[in-house]
């Protein structure tokens, strides 16, 4: 389980970026890709328990959460939306999962001193 998670963290990542990616040339197998992808990415970070009982990591985790949802959220939009509806979801996302990966670390090692 220690290699497992990370692994299909960053396949997940992967595939959802080259959806995201692919989505914009038309390809009908874009919002598939995604959605693996973006499921993918939201198990991993379901399955990582916070490391610490602190009220700020916790937090930063059910933003870290909240943010996985808006990736799937993201990927139900590419089915059943014709426009760029999206983009939207995808941005929250992005800035939900980038504030979270610079804050978690940091609260995590203000926990352990």
């Amino acid at each position: 389980m220690k290699f497992l998670i990370p692994g299909l963290f960053a396949v997940g990542a992967v595939m959802a970026l080259a959806g995201a990616a692919l989505y914009i040339t038309g390809w009908f197998l874009s919002p598939y890709i995604y959605s693996v992808g973006a499921l993918c990415v939201a198990f991993a970070q379901v399955c990582t328990p916070p490391r610490g009982n602190s009220l700020n990591i916790r937090r930063l985790h059910r933003q870290q959460l909240l943010g996985a949802f808006c990736l799937l959220l993201t990927g139900g939009l590419m089915f059943f939306t014709q426009g760029n509806e999206w983009i939207l979801s995808l941005s929250v996302a992005a800035v939900l999962e980038l504030y979270t990966a610079f804050r978690l670390p940091q609260e995590e090692a203000k926990g352990e001193k």
